[in-house]
């Protein structure tokens, strides 16, 4: 498996995010552990720059996008994003924030309103922008052609498109006032191969066009192998592997990466049968009552006393360029039986 290396994005952060804590507290009146959806994560995404947040569902990857861009009120941290502090609470800030940072949801048709047409739908961010009838019908006409959707078909309605065809209208929307950072949330998860593919080629023109910074969340590294430059790697609301794209496919240091990159497909036939499929026991623990020390332990092979114990730090390990939360971090020498 290679991947192929990308320039790395210089200059100033334009995201930064430091501690960021989401919790969900007790509903009905009883008393019941909070919710732990994100634990403590610390991220930077430069322009230019994607960013994959890969992990399976549930460990907080979705809370986590929704959180910078204001969806969510976050229970601690900081995130700064193009040099200002991210205000949640204050509509009009939000507001404001909201022409440069733009979301892509997962289910493209619950996301457009199906009362709408096309036009309606790309329309409405400009006319609210301030934008006259005239030069909003020419930026629509302009967006649809940008995601490979005929201009001439801005009088239909959502579900007179394929899943396909309104992911791209999503994408237009999203690009409708120049924003400068997309959250890609699952954008092709519901998409048959083939098109999630086409949406991919889609993302990385644009971004290569626009100088666009992403935040790709996906539970599946496949997904992610080609478009991203850095992939944090994320499990029960921390971040346990951050590297490069390269780093990370090629090198993995925590069990969890490698069990997830076992499950990715091979091109290559003769390799296929030379790499085992790793499978993990068990469920992903509640987050509303996580073990003790490292959160993977009770589904790590290499699990010893010291993961009970005390929770691994992420940091940079010897011998690997890449960040790794685990007590017990290598390359994969033993897989478990």
């Amino acid at each position: 498996m290679t991947a192929e290396a990308r320039p790395a994005p210089s200059g100033s952060p334009l995201l930064q995010i430091d501690n960021l804590v989401k919790h969900y507290g007790a509903r009905g009146g009883a008393r019941k552990p909070a919710i732990r959806a994100v634990n403590d994560i610390s991220l930077t995404l430069r322009a230019g720059e994607t960013l994959g947040l890969v992990g399976e569902s549930g460990c907080g990857k979705s809370t986590t996008g929704r959180c910078i861009i204001g969806l969510e009120q976050p229970t601690g941290g900081r995130i700064v994003f193009d040099g200002k502090p991210v205000v949640h609470g204050k509509r009009t800030a939000l507001t404001a924030m909201w022409r440069d940072m733009q979301y892509v949801f997962q289910d493209p048709f619950a996301s457009l309103n199906p009362l709408m047409t096309v036009f309606a739908i790309l329309s409405e961010p400009l006319r609210l922008s301030g934008m006259s009838a005239a030069e909003a019908q020419a930026r629509v006409a302009e967006l649809m052609r940008l995601v490979g959707l005929a201009p001439e078909h801005g009088n239909r309605f959502p579900h007179e498109f394929s899943g396909g065809q309104r992911q791209r209208i999503g994408i237009a929307r999203a690009l409708a006032l120049n924003p400068k950072l997309l959250i890609l949330d699952e954008p092709v998860s519901a998409l048959d191969v083939s098109i999630q593919a086409q949406v991919i080629n889609l993302l990385e023109d644009l971004q290569e066009r626009f100088g666009l910074a992403y935040l790709f969340i996906a539970h599946d590294l496949s997904v992610v192998s080609h478009i991203c430059d850095r992939i944090a790697v994320m499990y029960l609301g921390r971040i346990v592997e951050i590297g490069t794209r390269e780093e990370i496919f090629e090198h993995p240091q925590h069990p969890y990466t490698q069990a997830l990159l076992s499950a990715v497909p091979i091109d290559d036939p003769d390799l296929r049968g030379k790499r085992k499929r790793i499978v993990l026991q068990g469920d992903p623990p509640s987050p509303a009552n996580p073990p003790s020390g490292c959160s993977f332990r009770t589904r790590c092979w290499k699990t010893t006393e010291v993961c009970a114990a005390e929770a691994p730090a992420l940091e940079p390990k010897p011998h690997a360029r890449q960040a790794v939360a685990c007590h017990h971090a290598g390359v994969l020498t033993a897989e478990p039986a």
